[in-house]
Protein backbone atom coordinates (compact mmCIF):
# COMPACT_ATOMS: atom_id res chain seq x y z
CA UNK A 1 0.00 0.00 0.00
CA UNK A 2 1.20 3.23 -1.37
CA UNK A 3 0.81 5.76 2.38
CA UNK A 4 0.14 9.63 1.59
CA UNK A 5 2.97 11.50 2.66
CA UNK A 6 2.41 13.25 6.24
CA UNK A 7 3.19 16.59 5.11
CA UNK A 8 -0.03 16.54 2.06
CA UNK A 9 -2.22 15.18 4.75
CA UNK A 10 -0.87 18.39 6.85
CA UNK A 11 -2.31 20.26 4.10
CA UNK A 12 -5.22 18.78 3.64
CA UNK A 13 -6.02 19.38 7.52
CA UNK A 14 -5.04 22.92 7.85
CA UNK A 15 -7.63 23.45 4.37
CA UNK A 16 -10.51 21.89 5.96
CA UNK A 17 -10.11 23.97 8.98
CA UNK A 18 -9.45 27.00 7.21
CA UNK A 19 -12.77 26.11 5.32
CA UNK A 20 -14.63 25.05 8.27
CA UNK A 21 -13.58 28.19 10.35
CA UNK A 22 -13.98 30.73 8.26
CA UNK A 23 -17.95 29.14 7.65
CA UNK A 24 -18.32 29.13 11.31
CA UNK A 25 -16.61 32.88 11.64
CA UNK A 26 -17.23 34.83 8.81
CA UNK A 27 -14.98 37.62 10.35
CA UNK A 28 -11.55 34.95 9.73
CA UNK A 29 -12.33 35.09 6.18
CA UNK A 30 -12.04 38.84 6.10
CA UNK A 31 -9.00 38.47 7.77
CA UNK A 32 -7.26 36.42 5.33
CA UNK A 33 -8.07 38.82 2.66
CA UNK A 34 -6.78 41.41 4.59
CA UNK A 35 -3.66 40.03 5.39
CA UNK A 36 -2.85 38.57 1.61
CA UNK A 37 -3.31 42.39 0.43
CA UNK A 38 -0.93 43.54 2.96
CA UNK A 39 1.26 40.70 1.78
CA UNK A 40 0.76 41.17 -1.52
CA UNK A 41 1.74 45.06 -1.03
CA UNK A 42 5.05 44.40 1.17
CA UNK A 43 6.44 41.96 -1.56
CA UNK A 44 5.87 43.69 -4.41
CA UNK A 45 7.54 46.82 -2.57
CA UNK A 46 10.92 44.89 -1.54
CA UNK A 47 11.85 42.75 -4.38
CA UNK A 48 15.39 41.94 -2.22
CA UNK A 49 13.20 40.75 0.52
CA UNK A 50 10.88 38.90 -1.70
CA UNK A 51 13.95 37.11 -3.36
CA UNK A 52 16.09 36.03 -0.06
CA UNK A 53 12.35 34.34 0.99
CA UNK A 54 12.29 32.64 -2.49
CA UNK A 55 16.12 31.55 -2.27
CA UNK A 56 15.34 30.28 1.72
CA UNK A 57 12.15 28.35 -0.15
CA UNK A 58 10.22 30.53 1.94
CA UNK A 59 8.08 32.55 -0.61
CA UNK A 60 5.34 29.72 -1.43
CA UNK A 61 4.52 28.83 2.29
CA UNK A 62 3.53 32.18 3.41
CA UNK A 63 0.08 32.02 2.11
CA UNK A 64 0.00 28.20 3.75
CA UNK A 65 1.15 29.84 7.20
CA UNK A 66 -1.50 29.68 9.94
CA UNK A 67 -1.52 27.95 13.76
CA UNK A 68 -4.73 27.25 15.39
CA UNK A 69 -5.63 26.80 19.02
CA UNK A 70 -7.15 24.38 20.72
CA UNK A 71 -8.01 23.36 24.69
CA UNK A 72 -8.30 20.29 26.21
CA UNK A 73 -9.55 19.04 29.34
CA UNK A 74 -7.97 15.73 30.15
CA UNK A 75 -5.06 13.97 30.30
CA UNK A 76 -6.84 10.96 27.78
CA UNK A 77 -7.50 13.51 25.17
CA UNK A 78 -4.00 15.06 25.57
CA UNK A 79 -2.81 11.66 24.60
CA UNK A 80 -4.79 11.24 22.32
CA UNK A 81 -4.26 14.67 20.53
CA UNK A 82 -0.53 13.84 20.35
CA UNK A 83 -1.63 10.34 18.18
CA UNK A 84 -3.76 12.61 16.50
CA UNK A 85 -1.36 15.37 15.32
CA UNK A 86 1.52 12.27 14.86
CA UNK A 87 -0.47 11.64 11.84
CA UNK A 88 0.18 14.37 10.34
CA UNK A 89 3.68 15.05 10.93
CA UNK A 90 3.07 16.70 13.87
CA UNK A 91 5.17 16.57 16.98
CA UNK A 92 4.75 18.30 20.46
CA UNK A 93 7.64 20.74 20.53
CA UNK A 94 8.16 23.46 23.90
CA UNK A 95 6.52 23.80 27.29
CA UNK A 96 4.34 26.76 28.31
CA UNK A 97 3.35 27.88 31.72
CA UNK A 98 0.53 29.70 31.36
CA UNK A 99 -0.24 29.96 34.90
CA UNK A 100 2.60 32.92 35.09
CA UNK A 101 0.01 35.48 33.12
CA UNK A 102 -2.74 34.25 35.13
CA UNK A 103 -4.32 31.70 32.91
CA UNK A 104 -4.86 27.97 34.64
CA UNK A 105 -3.41 26.03 31.59
CA UNK A 106 0.13 24.65 30.42
CA UNK A 107 0.58 24.13 26.73
CA UNK A 108 2.13 22.60 23.69
CA UNK A 109 2.66 23.39 20.13
CA UNK A 110 1.99 20.54 17.88
CA UNK A 111 4.48 21.19 14.65
CA UNK A 112 6.02 19.67 11.89
CA UNK A 113 10.16 19.89 13.14
CA UNK A 114 12.82 19.13 10.32
CA UNK A 115 13.04 22.08 7.62
CA UNK A 116 11.56 20.80 4.72
CA UNK A 117 7.94 19.65 6.24
CA UNK A 118 7.60 23.42 7.83
CA UNK A 119 8.54 24.28 3.69
CA UNK A 120 6.06 21.88 2.94
CA UNK A 121 3.22 23.21 4.65
CA UNK A 122 4.47 24.88 8.40
CA UNK A 123 0.65 24.52 9.98
CA UNK A 124 0.89 24.14 13.89
CA UNK A 125 -1.53 24.03 16.79
CA UNK A 126 -1.23 25.14 20.20
CA UNK A 127 -2.41 22.78 22.27
CA UNK A 128 -3.79 24.00 26.25
CA UNK A 129 -4.61 21.34 28.69
CA UNK A 130 -6.74 22.86 31.73
CA UNK A 131 -5.16 22.28 35.44
CA UNK A 132 -8.13 22.12 37.70
CA UNK A 133 -5.70 21.98 40.40
CA UNK A 134 -5.50 25.94 40.27
CA UNK A 135 -9.37 25.75 40.78
CA UNK A 136 -9.30 26.84 44.36
CA UNK A 137 -13.33 25.21 44.89
CA UNK A 138 -12.78 21.48 45.63
CA UNK A 139 -16.52 21.03 44.81
CA UNK A 140 -16.17 22.92 41.82
CA UNK A 141 -13.28 21.21 40.81
CA UNK A 142 -14.97 18.05 41.08
CA UNK A 143 -17.90 18.92 39.26
CA UNK A 144 -15.76 19.97 36.13
CA UNK A 145 -13.53 16.74 36.46
CA UNK A 146 -16.99 13.98 35.95
CA UNK A 147 -18.27 16.13 33.24
CA UNK A 148 -14.84 16.52 31.35
CA UNK A 149 -14.15 12.44 32.49
CA UNK A 150 -17.98 11.74 30.59
CA UNK A 151 -17.27 13.47 27.24
CA UNK A 152 -16.07 11.95 24.40
CA UNK A 153 -13.94 14.48 22.05
CA UNK A 154 -13.23 11.88 19.28
CA UNK A 155 -15.35 9.91 16.56
CA UNK A 156 -15.06 5.95 16.54
CA UNK A 157 -14.04 6.95 12.64
CA UNK A 158 -10.94 9.30 14.33
CA UNK A 159 -10.15 6.44 16.54
CA UNK A 160 -10.17 3.95 14.19
CA UNK A 161 -7.68 5.64 11.78
CA UNK A 162 -5.19 6.73 14.04
CA UNK A 163 -4.95 3.11 15.08
CA UNK A 164 -4.53 2.20 11.55
CA UNK A 165 -2.14 4.72 10.70
CA UNK A 166 0.17 3.77 13.54
CA UNK A 167 -0.01 -0.23 12.80
CA UNK A 168 0.02 0.29 9.24
CA UNK A 169 3.04 3.11 9.70
CA UNK A 170 0.77 5.64 7.33
CA UNK A 171 -2.67 6.33 5.55
CA UNK A 172 -3.26 5.56 2.13
CA UNK A 173 -5.03 8.68 0.23
CA UNK A 174 -8.52 7.56 0.67
CA UNK A 175 -7.65 7.18 4.40
CA UNK A 176 -6.13 10.20 4.77
CA UNK A 177 -9.52 11.95 3.64
CA UNK A 178 -11.42 10.19 5.63
CA UNK A 179 -8.94 10.60 8.46
CA UNK A 180 -9.36 14.57 7.66
CA UNK A 181 -12.81 14.34 7.68
CA UNK A 182 -13.61 12.61 11.00
CA UNK A 183 -10.83 14.74 13.17
CA UNK A 184 -12.21 17.73 11.91
CA UNK A 185 -15.24 16.71 13.87
CA UNK A 186 -13.22 17.00 17.16
CA UNK A 187 -12.78 20.88 15.95
CA UNK A 188 -16.34 21.93 15.21
CA UNK A 189 -18.04 24.44 17.26
CA UNK A 190 -21.35 23.07 19.17
CA UNK A 191 -23.49 25.50 20.36
CA UNK A 192 -25.48 23.73 22.85
CA UNK A 193 -23.70 23.00 25.92
CA UNK A 194 -22.68 20.00 28.00
CA UNK A 195 -23.33 21.21 31.26
CA UNK A 196 -26.67 23.40 32.81
CA UNK A 197 -26.56 27.54 32.77
CA UNK A 198 -26.15 27.24 36.95
CA UNK A 199 -23.01 25.31 36.64
CA UNK A 200 -21.64 27.32 33.95
CA UNK A 201 -22.00 30.13 35.42
CA UNK A 202 -20.26 28.86 38.09
CA UNK A 203 -17.12 27.68 36.28
CA UNK A 204 -17.10 31.03 34.20
CA UNK A 205 -16.86 33.12 37.81
CA UNK A 206 -13.55 30.28 38.67
CA UNK A 207 -12.16 31.42 35.30
CA UNK A 208 -13.64 32.30 31.45
CA UNK A 209 -11.50 30.17 30.32
CA UNK A 210 -12.29 26.61 32.63
CA UNK A 211 -15.92 27.52 31.34
CA UNK A 212 -14.71 27.04 28.03
CA UNK A 213 -13.49 24.07 28.24
CA UNK A 214 -15.62 22.43 30.73
CA UNK A 215 -19.24 23.73 29.41
CA UNK A 216 -18.58 21.99 25.51
CA UNK A 217 -18.94 18.87 23.87
CA UNK A 218 -15.40 19.25 22.50
CA UNK A 219 -12.43 21.63 22.33
CA UNK A 220 -13.72 24.31 19.13
CA UNK A 221 -10.94 25.71 17.56
CA UNK A 222 -10.91 28.87 18.86
CA UNK A 223 -8.80 30.66 16.24
CA UNK A 224 -7.13 30.55 13.26
CA UNK A 225 -3.58 32.40 12.65
CA UNK A 226 -2.33 33.67 9.12
CA UNK A 227 1.02 35.13 8.64
CA UNK A 228 1.66 38.78 7.98
CA UNK A 229 4.76 40.28 7.17
CA UNK A 230 3.42 43.73 8.51
CA UNK A 231 1.58 43.46 11.51
CA UNK A 232 1.35 46.84 11.99
CA UNK A 233 0.13 47.53 8.85
CA UNK A 234 -2.58 44.65 9.52
CA UNK A 235 -3.46 46.75 12.94
CA UNK A 236 -4.03 49.88 11.42
CA UNK A 237 -5.99 48.82 8.79
CA UNK A 238 -8.61 46.57 10.57
CA UNK A 239 -11.03 48.99 11.32
CA UNK A 240 -10.93 49.76 7.92
CA UNK A 241 -12.08 46.90 6.81
CA UNK A 242 -14.65 46.43 9.26
CA UNK A 243 -12.70 44.56 12.34
CA UNK A 244 -12.49 45.88 15.81
CA UNK A 245 -8.80 45.08 16.90
CA UNK A 246 -6.98 44.36 20.53
CA UNK A 247 -5.40 47.45 21.13
CA UNK A 248 -1.88 46.11 21.56
CA UNK A 249 0.22 43.97 19.20
CA UNK A 250 1.75 41.10 22.13
CA UNK A 251 5.25 40.41 22.13
CA UNK A 252 8.29 42.55 20.71
CA UNK A 253 8.00 46.00 19.06
CA UNK A 254 8.63 46.72 15.71
CA UNK A 255 12.01 46.26 14.70
CA UNK A 256 14.33 46.68 11.61
CA UNK A 257 15.23 43.01 12.26
CA UNK A 258 11.73 41.39 13.66
CA UNK A 259 12.40 38.89 16.24
CA UNK A 260 10.45 36.02 17.73
CA UNK A 261 6.57 36.48 17.57
CA UNK A 262 4.01 39.84 17.32
CA UNK A 263 0.40 39.20 17.67
CA UNK A 264 -2.72 40.76 17.45
CA UNK A 265 -6.28 39.44 16.61
CA UNK A 266 -9.74 40.97 16.17
CA UNK A 267 -12.00 40.95 19.63
CA UNK A 268 -14.05 37.51 20.74
CA UNK A 269 -17.12 37.11 19.62
CA UNK A 270 -20.49 36.65 21.45
CA UNK A 271 -22.10 33.70 19.96
CA UNK A 272 -25.73 31.86 20.94
CA UNK A 273 -25.83 28.86 23.10
CA UNK A 274 -28.07 26.75 24.73
CA UNK A 275 -27.50 25.37 28.71
CA UNK A 276 -29.06 22.21 29.42
CA UNK A 277 -28.91 20.38 32.60
CA UNK A 278 -31.04 17.36 31.15
CA UNK A 279 -34.26 18.98 32.46
CA UNK A 280 -34.05 22.52 32.19
CA UNK A 281 -33.07 24.48 28.89
CA UNK A 282 -31.54 28.15 28.98
CA UNK A 283 -30.55 30.31 26.21
CA UNK A 284 -27.61 32.47 26.73
CA UNK A 285 -24.31 33.02 25.07
CA UNK A 286 -21.00 32.28 25.35
CA UNK A 287 -17.29 33.92 24.06
CA UNK A 288 -14.22 32.62 23.31
CA UNK A 289 -13.47 32.25 19.88
CA UNK A 290 -11.33 35.38 17.82
CA UNK A 291 -9.47 36.07 14.77
CA UNK A 292 -5.25 36.53 15.13
CA UNK A 293 -2.72 37.60 13.12
CA UNK A 294 1.23 36.30 13.96
CA UNK A 295 4.07 38.08 12.60
CA UNK A 296 7.42 35.83 13.08
CA UNK A 297 10.82 36.69 12.91
CA UNK A 298 14.02 35.47 13.95
CA UNK A 299 14.55 32.47 16.17
CA UNK A 300 16.27 33.71 19.37
CA UNK A 301 19.27 31.82 21.17
CA UNK A 302 18.76 30.67 24.61
CA UNK A 303 20.80 34.22 26.16
CA UNK A 304 19.01 36.39 23.03
CA UNK A 305 15.54 34.83 25.04
CA UNK A 306 16.93 36.08 28.02
CA UNK A 307 17.35 39.03 27.22
CA UNK A 308 13.81 39.19 25.47
CA UNK A 309 12.36 38.34 28.88
CA UNK A 310 14.31 40.77 31.13
CA UNK A 311 13.29 43.64 28.61
CA UNK A 312 9.64 42.30 28.87
CA UNK A 313 9.68 41.97 32.23
CA UNK A 314 10.85 45.13 32.99
CA UNK A 315 8.35 47.12 30.62
CA UNK A 316 5.90 45.48 32.84
CA UNK A 317 6.69 46.59 36.31
CA UNK A 318 6.22 50.34 34.93
CA UNK A 319 2.96 49.48 32.72
CA UNK A 320 0.74 46.65 32.37
CA UNK A 321 -1.31 46.52 29.01
CA UNK A 322 -4.97 46.67 29.73
CA UNK A 323 -7.37 44.77 28.64
CA UNK A 324 -9.54 47.42 27.95
CA UNK A 325 -6.64 49.30 26.03
CA UNK A 326 -7.02 52.42 28.00
CA UNK A 327 -2.98 52.48 28.47
CA UNK A 328 -2.12 51.38 25.17
CA UNK A 329 -0.41 54.43 24.48
CA UNK A 330 1.95 54.18 27.42
CA UNK A 331 2.82 50.81 27.08
CA UNK A 332 3.67 50.47 23.32
CA UNK A 333 6.12 53.97 23.95
CA UNK A 334 7.66 52.08 27.06
CA UNK A 335 8.09 49.05 25.60
CA UNK A 336 9.84 50.64 22.27
CA UNK A 337 11.92 52.48 24.72
CA UNK A 338 13.33 49.53 26.41
CA UNK A 339 14.16 47.48 23.52
CA UNK A 340 16.32 49.61 22.72
CA UNK A 341 18.97 47.53 24.79
CA UNK A 342 18.12 45.00 22.31
CA UNK A 343 20.32 44.93 19.40
CA UNK A 344 18.58 45.41 16.26
CA UNK A 345 21.09 44.39 13.12
CA UNK A 346 21.52 41.30 11.93
CA UNK A 347 25.65 41.17 12.11
CA UNK A 348 25.45 41.92 15.96
CA UNK A 349 22.45 39.74 16.77
CA UNK A 350 24.48 36.72 15.02
CA UNK A 351 28.08 37.45 16.43
CA UNK A 352 26.85 38.07 20.23
CA UNK A 353 25.46 35.04 19.83
CA UNK A 354 21.52 36.36 20.25
CA UNK A 355 19.73 34.50 17.80
CA UNK A 356 19.65 30.94 14.97
CA UNK A 357 20.90 31.90 12.07
CA UNK A 358 21.12 29.34 8.24
CA UNK A 359 24.46 29.42 6.55
CA UNK A 360 25.44 29.00 2.53
CA UNK A 361 27.38 29.54 0.39
CA UNK A 362 27.81 33.05 -1.50
CA UNK A 363 29.06 31.36 -4.68
CA UNK A 364 32.41 33.39 -3.55
CA UNK A 365 35.67 31.73 -3.97
CA UNK A 366 36.77 30.12 -0.90
CA UNK A 367 40.69 30.18 -0.55
CA UNK A 368 42.76 27.11 0.89
CA UNK A 369 42.62 29.25 4.53
CA UNK A 370 39.18 30.22 4.99
CA UNK A 371 37.63 26.30 4.87
CA UNK A 372 39.50 26.13 8.58
CA UNK A 373 37.95 29.25 9.50
CA UNK A 374 35.07 29.75 11.89
CA UNK A 375 31.57 31.24 10.58
CA UNK A 376 31.87 34.68 11.75
CA UNK A 377 35.10 34.85 9.60
CA UNK A 378 34.08 33.48 6.47
CA UNK A 379 30.32 35.61 6.70
CA UNK A 380 32.80 38.83 7.55
CA UNK A 381 34.83 37.86 4.26
CA UNK A 382 31.78 37.36 1.60
CA UNK A 383 32.40 33.65 1.57
CA UNK A 384 29.07 32.61 3.32
CA UNK A 385 25.97 34.51 4.18
CA UNK A 386 23.75 34.12 7.09
CA UNK A 387 19.86 34.34 7.11
CA UNK A 388 17.66 34.36 10.32
CA UNK A 389 16.32 31.08 11.37
CA UNK A 390 12.47 31.90 11.60
CA UNK A 391 10.58 31.44 14.73
CA UNK A 392 8.15 28.72 15.06
CA UNK A 393 7.36 28.48 18.50
CA UNK A 394 5.36 30.78 20.85
CA UNK A 395 5.36 33.20 23.79
CA UNK A 396 3.66 32.39 27.05
CA UNK A 397 2.98 36.05 28.04
CA UNK A 398 2.03 36.85 24.23
CA UNK A 399 -0.26 33.56 24.20
CA UNK A 400 -2.05 34.75 27.64
CA UNK A 401 -2.41 38.26 26.14
CA UNK A 402 -4.22 37.05 23.28
CA UNK A 403 -6.67 35.02 25.95
CA UNK A 404 -7.25 37.62 28.05
CA UNK A 405 -7.85 40.62 25.79
CA UNK A 406 -10.26 38.38 24.03
CA UNK A 407 -12.14 37.40 27.48
CA UNK A 408 -12.13 40.46 29.17
CA UNK A 409 -10.22 42.16 32.23
CA UNK A 410 -12.40 39.70 35.10
CA UNK A 411 -10.16 36.59 33.46
CA UNK A 412 -6.84 38.32 34.14
CA UNK A 413 -6.82 36.73 37.50
CA UNK A 414 -4.28 35.93 40.18
CA UNK A 415 -2.43 32.39 39.77
CA UNK A 416 0.78 32.07 41.23
CA UNK A 417 3.91 30.72 38.64
CA UNK A 418 3.24 27.25 38.60
CA UNK A 419 4.99 25.17 36.19
CA UNK A 420 4.47 21.25 35.84
CA UNK A 421 6.42 20.22 32.72
CA UNK A 422 6.55 16.64 34.67
CA UNK A 423 3.12 15.82 35.04
CA UNK A 424 2.68 17.46 31.32
CA UNK A 425 5.07 15.08 29.88
CA UNK A 426 2.96 11.95 31.65
CA UNK A 427 -0.21 13.25 30.67
CA UNK A 428 0.77 13.30 26.86
CA UNK A 429 2.55 10.62 27.43
CA UNK A 430 5.60 11.80 25.45
CA UNK A 431 8.41 13.78 26.44
CA UNK A 432 7.96 17.90 24.80
CA UNK A 433 10.81 18.63 22.25
CA UNK A 434 12.96 21.21 23.51
CA UNK A 435 12.81 24.00 21.09
CA UNK A 436 16.11 25.64 21.26
CA UNK A 437 17.54 22.09 20.32
CA UNK A 438 15.41 22.08 17.24
CA UNK A 439 16.83 25.87 16.25
CA UNK A 440 20.65 24.92 17.26
CA UNK A 441 20.87 21.81 14.99
CA UNK A 442 19.17 23.74 11.98
CA UNK A 443 22.07 26.23 12.70
CA UNK A 444 24.87 23.98 12.89
CA UNK A 445 23.24 21.69 9.94
CA UNK A 446 23.70 24.44 7.29
CA UNK A 447 27.12 25.34 8.26
CA UNK A 448 28.31 21.72 7.61
CA UNK A 449 26.44 22.11 4.72
CA UNK A 450 27.78 25.46 3.46
CA UNK A 451 31.74 24.11 5.07
CA UNK A 452 31.41 20.59 2.80
CA UNK A 453 30.40 22.86 -0.43
CA UNK A 454 33.23 25.34 0.06
CA UNK A 455 35.57 22.41 0.05
CA UNK A 456 33.79 20.75 -2.79
CA UNK A 457 34.19 23.51 -4.72
CA UNK A 458 37.89 23.94 -4.00
CA UNK A 459 38.79 20.71 -4.66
Amino acid sequence: MSHLDPNAIRTLFSRAMSAMYRDEVPAYGTLLELVQAVNDVMLAADPAATARLRDLGELERISEERHGAIRLGTAQELATMRRLFAVMGMHPVGYYDLSVAGVPVHSTAFRPLDDAALRANPFRVFTSLLRLDLIEDAQLRAEAAEVLQARRIFTDDCLALIARAEAQGGLDAAGAEAFVAAALETFRWHPQANVGHALYQRLHAAHRLVADVVAFKGPHINHLTPRTLDIDEVQRLMPDWGIAPKAVIEGPPARRVPILLRQTSFKALEEPVSYTDGVTTVAGHHTARFGEIEQRGLALTPKGQALYDRLLARTREIVRPAADGSNAAAYRETLSAIFADFPDDPDTLRTEGLGYFRYSPTGKAASASDLSRDAAALVAAGVLRADPITYEDFLPVSAAGIFQSNLGDEATQAFAANPNRARFEADLGAPVIDLHQRYAEAEAASLARARAALGHAHA
